[in-house]
């Protein structure tokens, strides 16, 4: 595995001597570069106060802006900054109109808080949920997804790595079908975005909502969304403000015409510029190196994995990513992330109520979530390894 410097980027990540941290799905160690940038607008805005620090700081903090535009493959107008990939996912959704009888097209990896959205929305308008089946190697399956197009079909919304294993969903086959169909398409990327390489282009998205926290190794508290020129002058979002919208008389509005129509005035903004310079980080290292080590280690401890008697890996998809999920015979997967954080590794445990339609096809209750990130070592993998209970 080369192309990065795995030394140079462990000493950036303080807690990289202290802890295996093989959590990176659920929240990756930030490097100082980001922490120092957090922390300098914070002690700017207790020095200055917070408005004033905001005017000082505005390059850094429309810089944010363009990277996220760079490493999307996108323009800087079609970005928004909000607090969360929920709520980028949600401002996205829930702009959408609906009429009863539409049809919402999504894969049977879903997560559970997408699933909530579109079942409230089916009860709330009448809509229609279907779950495209997957195919032999458990990620959507594309050919069905075109034979289930017809002219009610109103969204086509797929997480691209869905929070329960280490599949990748084919996004950009996915685009290709909505976009034949002239149908919108939502991709949420939460889980993808630092570690794999997008193109909003290429992937024929309209819409594509990610966070910061994750294998970006931004703040937590920062998300943004991507909503392209085609359709963003439909979607007036769920609730404005004097950000996202002009009052222009007595009794009338205008909503703004950029992204940024799916912000609100008051937000994070010592996040935001740390958000950026996640992002910067993550550019300078380059994403194909960054995707080709992360999924070599996800491989290898898969490899170290499938030798242990009673460790079951449970990943689908043709092709896999970073995210690796396990049973272990005769330990709840509780038990299982409680003994590797007492050997101090981190990892986390996702369940059915994240992802029933899948987990509850395959019998699943839960699974132990390891998620490697570049900067992690075979000799962490090894420290996983030793430290799992025997199989009963």
């Amino acid at each position: 595995m080369t192309g990065i410097d795995v030394e140079r980027v462990r000493r950036d990540t303080a807690g990289a001597e202290r802890v295996a941290h093989l959590n990176n799905a659920g929240s990756a160690l930030p490097p100082r570069q980001v922490v120092d940038a957090v922390v300098g607008h914070l002690r700017l805005e207790e020095q200055i106060g917070g408005y004033e620090a905001a005017a000082e700081q505005e390059e850094r903090i429309e810089h944010t802006y363009d990277a996220l535009a760079r490493l999307l493959g996108a323009g800087r107008d079609d970005i928004a900054v909000v607090e969360n990939a929920t709520r980028a996912w949600d401002m996205a959704f829930y702009s959408l109109r609906w009429a009863p009888g539409d049809r919402i097209l999504t894969a049977r990896a879903e997560y559970a808080s997408n699933a909530v959205a579109f079942l409230q929305t089916a009860r709330r308008h009448g809509v229609r949920v279907d779950v495209v089946p997957d195919d032999e190697h458990g990620q959507l399956d594309v050919d069905a997804l075109r034979s289930m197009i017809d002219d009610r079909v109103r969204l086509v919304a797929v997480s691209h790595v869905p929070t329960q294993g280490g599949l990748v969903n084919p996004a950009a086959e996915i685009g290709r079908v909505a976009r034949e169909a002239g149908v919108v398409y939502l991709l949420d990327a939460c889980q993808s975005v630092g570690q794999i390489a997008l193109d909003v282009d290429e992937i024929g998205c309209d819409l594509l909502s990610g966070t910061g926290r994750k294998y970006l190794r931004g703040p937590r508290g920062t998300g943004f969304l991507y909503a392209s020129p085609r359709v963003r002058e439909e979607l007036e979002p769920p609730f404005l403000d004097l950000h996202s919208a002009s009052w222009t008389s007595s009794d009338s509005y205008v909503v703004r015409a950029d992204a940024r129509r799916f912000e609100t005035w008051e937000g994070n903004f010592a996040g935001k510029i740390g958000l950026g310079v996640a992002v910067d980080y993550a550019l300078a290292l380059g994403l194909p190196a960054i995707e080709a080590r992360v999924t070599a280690l996800a491989a290898t401890l898969r490899a170290r994995l499938r030798d242990l008697p009673g460790v079951h890996l449970h990943d689908r998809g043709a092709r896999q990513c970073g995210l690796v999920t396990f049973t272990v015979d005769g330990h709840d997967s509780h038990a299982v992330a409680s003994a590797l954080r007492a050997a101090r590794v981190n990892v986390s445990v996702t369940s059915a109520a994240y992802a029933r339609w899948d987990f509850g096809a395959r019998d699943l209750a839960s699974a132990v979530r390891a998620s490697v990130h570049y900067y992690n070592t075979d000799a962490e993998i090894d420290r996983l390894v030793s430290a799992l209970p025997q199989a009963g």
